[in-house]
């Protein structure tokens, strides 16, 4: 393993092509906020690194304005990482909620900054607090109102197994899990996984959540809708540390912040990618850049890479993958 180009099949590479295409150029007309406006919405009192990690990846992969929106005392220390980033301690643990504080309340504070936002990520050190997963599930239902794309991870994907009806059908949503959270989300739709052919549980799985996406991870990245489904098999690192799955959300919510620019003609192209090719095309680009990320940092720091490692290679495995020339990859 070198950190020369990234390994991946024929198939991935012609995908990645195409999901150049979304990636915005570098033109003086552009102002503050139009490549991108993500938050990330999570950072308890006991998890503050995860949206960190979220909120940072999307920052160097190019939005241009990262939020976190966290507990109160998440946001003390969150603060302390980085100046980039813009922290609101927004949410509330029941055992900090002031007596008149409810999870409609407190939702209607976040609710309120969705105008300013393009994404939202749902879950990164979310917990598992009754009034932090009340709160988020009333952010998502005015985030569908509002027809705002939404990735759910971590904790976040609590919601898509308890209360399935608030991502049933709503095709602006991915759903990101890992092998555990996987078999969580089959077991909560009545699938059992072990019928389900190599390869096609993905898909088996978006179907059953009516169109969502679905990113599982793994040896290989499936991705699909439940009507078409990618492989992502850029190389990744060996070392599988906790917090890498927050680089991918957070960079899976820039490249759906560009796809809003894409959609919306803010520079010149040729416009052949529709609206939902475009959706498997971002989460497909999250996927890629996140396995090169942590191919990078495994072959600098072995052993002991850490998810700290992979925020600092998102803008070289970015250039590896959408700036070099096609015969490099």
């Amino acid at each position: 393993m070198s950190t020369e180009s990234p390994q991946m099949s024929a198939a991935t590479r012609e995908i990645l092509l195409k999901v150049r295409k979304m990636v915005p150029p570098m033109l003086e007309k552009f102002h503050k906020g139009q490549m991108g406006r993500v938050a990330v919405i999570g950072g308890s009192e006991d998890y503050t690194g995860a949206p960190y990690f979220s909120a940072m990846a999307s920052a160097k992969l190019g939005a241009d304005m990262s939020h976190v929106i966290c507990e109160p005392q998440a946001a003390q220390v969150i603060k302390t990482y980085s100046p980039n980033l813009m922290v609101h301690p927004l949410m509330r643990q029941s055992s900090h909620a002031g007596t008149s504080e409810t999870s409609s309340s407190i939702a209607k504070k976040v609710i309120d900054m969705l105008p300013r936002l393009h994404v939202l990520v749902i879950g990164p050190g979310l917990g598992r607090d009754i009034m932090m997963q009340d709160t988020c599930a009333n952010v998502i239902e005015a985030a569908k109102r509002q027809n705002m794309p939404f990735v759910l991870d971590a904790d976040g994907l609590s919601l898509a197994q308890t209360r399935p009806e608030l991502v049933q059908g709503y095709k602006e949503c991915i759903l990101t899990p890992n092998v555990v959270e996987f078999g969580r989300l089959c077991k909560s739709k009545g699938i059992d996984i072990n019928k389900v052919p190599d390869g096609k549980g993905a898909e088996v799985l978006a179907k059953a959540f009516g169109g969502v996406t679905i990113l599982q991870k793994g040896a290989k990245d499936y991705i699909s809708n439940g009507e078409k489904t990618f492989i992502c098999d850029v190389e990744g690192g060996l070392k599988r540390s906790g917090g890498q799955g927050d680089t991918l959300t957070g960079s899976l919510a820039t490249f759906l912040a560009w796809r809003k620019a894409y959609l919306e003609r803010l520079w010149d192209h040729d416009g052949e990618l529709s609206e939902a090719e475009l959706l498997a095309l971002a989460a497909f680009g999250g996927s890629a850049l996140t396995r090169e990320c942590s191919r990078l940092a495994f072959v600098k720091m072995g052993r002991s890479l850490q998810a700290s490692d992979l925020t600092e290679e998102v803008h070289v495995a970015f250039k590896k993958l959408f700036e070099e020339s096609t015969s490099k990859l």
